[in-house]
């Protein structure tokens, strides 16, 4: 069997309007990745991969496997390409204009109850690696998701899987989906000015966004699931978040393609797990930075809990996405989802 019981996942998204595909994937193609030492060019067998934030601390993985090298080594041309959030990844892979997409597991599960067949083939997280945040001014009322009601909470897109969180943590602590406003302001700049000008009370965003508020003194942590100890008290259970996901048509089509992005990922995730903060920061653009050397190497290290070093989908991972999403989404509640399509070990398990 491919599938292996023994492990799990997350859960996201719903589609974009295709009218507006085209206008993402040029916005897209207009970011494409600094390849650095890895090379986004030359030969090899081309895959393109659509990430939700190249620059965001959760999808390091995919830019970090460029710049050590990894993708050539496999005798791949990958090029990366950037969106703001992972609705938006997900939405690139389901029209064919990429070939896989890192972004939050959970959008497997979305896209199963509509019809598609996708499946995470590599599974870089085992937690959020999220942060609800709230703003100074709102700290003093604001202090758990029982005080979301009334509320204007930040995510990064309707739709994506912050808007997801924010959902659950509103319904498990009483809270209605209608009783609060979600607001789409993105990560980084966008977020953190939406905070400061109290566009939003609070909201949901990753490193290093988070090491930027609190270096701002803009905001303060109200729930961090950056770990997998944040993650249990939080949602209950491990929650396998950023992966390698595509279409299962173009995985069983593509097997040996499938396998060498494997053997990369995988490969980069045992390297960030022997090396430091600073080690790692050192490889990635220096843009990345944004003229804060230290400030970054924080940021990698106050997340670097959520990765696996093997690209194993974590036991009992699938089960606690499925009944976060079942908690609010009506598409999910009234489907029954073969959380067995949702993954497959059989390329990290081949990883030699």
């Amino acid at each position: 069997m491919r599938k292996t019981a023994r492990h799990a996942s997350l859960a996201a998204a719903g589609l974009l309007a295709l009218s507006s595909l085209t206008a993402c994937a040029n916005n897209a193609a207009s970011s494409t990745a600094d390849t650095g030492s890895g090379g986004g060019g030359g030969k090899g067998t081309s895959v393109k991969i659509m990430v939700g934030g190249l620059d965001k601390v959760i999808y390091l993985p995919a830019m970090l496997t460029q710049r050590l090298g990894y993708f050539q080594a496999e005798g791949l041309n990958v090029q990366l390409l950037s969106e703001p959030a992972g609705v938006q990844a997900e939405t690139a892979l389901v029209s064919g204009q990429v070939q896989g997409a890192v972004g939050f597991y959970d959008h497997t599960l979305d896209l199963q109850v509509k019809g598609k067949s996708v499946e995470s083939v590599v599974q870089f997280s085992h937690a959020p690696g999220e942060v609800e945040v709230v703003s100074n001014k709102a700290a003093g009322d604001l202090a758990s998701p029982k005080d979301f009601k009334g509320r204007k909470l930040g995510v990064t897109g309707l739709g994506s899987s912050t808007d997801f969180l924010t959902k659950y943590l509103a319904v498990k602590n009483g809270v209605k989906v209608s009783d609060f406003t979600p607001v789409a302001v993105g990560a980084g700049p966008t977020f953190i000015a939406a905070l400061q000008k109290g566009a939003i009370d609070g909201g949901m965003t990753t490193d290093p966004t988070v090491a930027t508020i609190l270096d701002k003194k803009a905001g303060k942590i109200l729930i961090d699931m950056r770990t997998p100890e944040g993650s249990q008290e939080a949602l209950g259970g491990p929650y396998p978040s950023s992966s390698l996901y595509m279409q299962t048509d173009w995985v069983n089509g593509h097997k040996e393609t499938v396998q060498k992005l494997a053997n990369a990922f995988v490969k980069t995730l045992k390297w960030m797990s022997t090396h430091s903060a600073d080690e790692i920061a050192a490889k990635m653009p220096a843009d990345y930075s944004q003229g804060d050397k230290a400030l970054y190497a924080q940021a990698i290290k106050s997340t670097l809990p959520m990765f696996t070093d093997d690209g194993v989908m974590p036991q009992d991972g699938p089960e606690t996405v499925e009944k976060v999403l079942k908690a609010f989404n009506p598409n999910i509640q009234n489907a029954k989802v073969d959380l067995s399509k949702t993954y497959t070990t059989e390329f990290v398990n081949a990883v030699k």
